[in-house]
């Protein structure tokens, strides 16, 4: 039992030596790692180690920061969504200052260790050595006096990626999340936990509020208590339809009309960005008959060229629209996109980074990536039809990060092509908001008990014991359905889902611990980002 107490109990042994003179979590802090310890099913010990450093943390003397500003208003108490698009050194800076003009510290934090950088560049020439950056990126040692800095000097604004959410910081006034939406936000290891959930859990025992800044929040963010700040227009910059079912299959990667605006941009000395969401995302296919884009009838996600969906597994066959047993891929990866313009456009293309007229990328390129006359999405159906239940809201996550890349001013747009033109994803695109479309999805998740209306946890066992399937049904009772198990190699995956889990997740925690005496592998993933 981890805890604390005034008074010793029985046999209890001497302290011989301490290695460090600082403590890790406080008693509060410690009501947030025991939550997402039994929230996402995983042993205590493996989460009180995230709230601490990689070296035993020993006091340390920093100089004093200079005095608040008495201009600065205070901070407010109110957490808030505010809607944007990056940068996000001016949003970031408007929220931070109030806090540190009153003597508390910041903790501000985005997905990657590059955009950690990025912002806290652009924050130190105003705010100076307050701004301390920290990623598990970094040597250990520099982490170590990050956390030290953090945890023993109110007045710090500590950037860093997600493991901070953990940290203990002096004189915690406000916990600023950069687009909580991103797949960065979310462990891929037990435990499955996610920014917004334990900084929102953390906030409430903690008593201080929340800023969440991003393009699209998820539905989880959206129907929170957070209000809603939009801005005063557009939340990214204009974004133009190009209907791929206007032209033949087999026209190329771009359409005419597609190559003509990247022509004109690079005739008249702008630039222009390229996106194919390749990498990561399943491929979208159309009928070469009937140009209709191939989708599951089991599960309505892009199923692949094979004859059973990558998704679900159900089997595939001939075109739904008109019975064609052809299809031809939509898009196409990066390096396939630079040689088709490179035909035409020879030296003015190359990859993302590159400093050419037209660049061609992935996300993980849009970090840091500058700003463009023209962006180009070559594929927006292939991340509507990712294999997961959140494609929609990720499909547009992505696309509006890669409109906010355009500069905004007259001519200056985002061209998406797509075989779906009315799909509800493009019309959210199309009116530069997502409001309406997370409203729509909200309805439909409570209506399917999805989160954040219900619960889902996935359950995967390497070699799992006898009994394993009877097990779950039993703890999961009526109140919960089972699905599964799927089985791969030597996995098993079961997937249960209800409007609580809570119940059945203590029940899991006791068998989880046997499986694992018994040298199964066990992964359980709570509200999965992936079905």
């Amino acid at each position: 039992m981890i805890g604390f107490r005034r008074d010793a109990p029985d046999r209890m042994k001497p302290v011989l030596g301490v290695s460090g003179d600082l403590p890790v979590f406080s008693a509060r802090l410690l009501e947030t790692l025991r939550w997402t310890a039994r929230h996402y099913v995983a042993p205590v010990a493996s989460v009180l180690g995230k709230a601490a450093p990689p070296n035993v943390p020993r006091i340390r003397r920093f100089a004093a920061y200079p005095a608040a500003d008495p201009q600065i208003p205070p901070p407010g108490r109110d957490s808030r969504y505010v809607l944007g698009s990056a940068p996000w050194g001016s949003v970031v800076a408007a929220e931070v200052e109030p806090v540190l003009g009153a003597g508390g510290s910041v903790a501000v934090i985005v997905p990657t260790y590059e955009e950690a950088g990025i912002l806290a560049a652009g924050l130190q020439p105003s705010l100076g050595e307050r701004v301390v950056t920290a990623s598990s990126r970094l040597p250990a040692k520099q982490v170590t006096g990050a956390w030290v800095r953090a945890a023993t000097m109110a007045g710090t604004l500590l950037v860093g990626t997600a493991e901070i959410a953990f940290w203990p910081v002096a004189g915690l006034g406000r916990i600023v999340v950069v687009e909580e939406g991103r797949r960065a936000m979310k462990a891929k290891q037990t435990p499955t936990w996610h920014v917004r959930d334990v900084v929102r859990k953390r906030a409430a025992i903690e008593a201080f509020p929340v800023t969440y800044l991003g393009p699209v929040p998820t539905v989880e963010a959206f129907t929170s208590n957070a209000a809603l700040i939009p801005p005063r227009g557009r939340v990214w910059p204009l974004v133009e339809i190009a209907d791929r079912s206007e032209e033949p299959p087999g026209t190329g990667v771009l359409l005419e009309r597609t190559r003509r605006a990247v022509h004109a941009v690079v005739a008249s000395g702008g630039r222009v960005f390229v996106f194919t969401p390749r990498r990561g995302y399943a491929a979208a296919y159309r009928c070469v008959a009937c140009g209709a884009v191939r989708r599951c009838a089991e599960c309505g996600s892009g199923p692949g060229r094979g004859t059973e969906c990558v998704r679900c597994g159900a089997a595939t066959g001939p075109c739904d629209a008109c019975g064609g047993k052809r299809f031809a891929p939509i898009g196409a990866g990066a390096e396939r996109v630079i040689e088709e313009l490179a035909r035409s456009l020879r030296g003015a293309v190359g990859a993302a980074g590159s400093g050419a007229a037209v660049e061609v990328g992935t996300e993980r390129d849009l970090p840091g990536a500058g700003r463009f006359d023209l962006a180009v999405i070559v594929d927006g159906d292939g991340l509507l039809l990712a294999p997961h239940y959140r494609a929609d809201e990720d499909a547009l996550r992505i696309m509006a990060r890669v409109a906010a890349l355009v500069e905004r001013g007259r001519g200056k747009r985002c061209l998406v092509q797509t075989a779906m033109p009315e799909h509800a994803v493009f019309g959210a695109l199309r009116h530069g908001s997502p409001v309406e479309f997370l409203q729509t999805t909200a309805a439909e998740r409570r209506s399917a008990g999805f989160p954040p209306a219900g619960e889902v946890v996935v359950v995967e066992v390497d070699d799992a014991p006898a009994g394993a399937d009877a097990r779950l049904r039993e703890m999961a009772g009526t109140d919960a359905a089972v699905f599964g198990p799927a089985e791969t190699k030597d996995r098993s995956r079961w997937l249960i889902q209800g409007r609580d889990l809570a119940g059945f997740r203590v029940l899991l925690r006791g068998a989880v611990q046997e499986w694992r005496d018994r040298r199964a592998r066990v992964r359980i993933d709570v509200d999965p980002t992936d079905l």
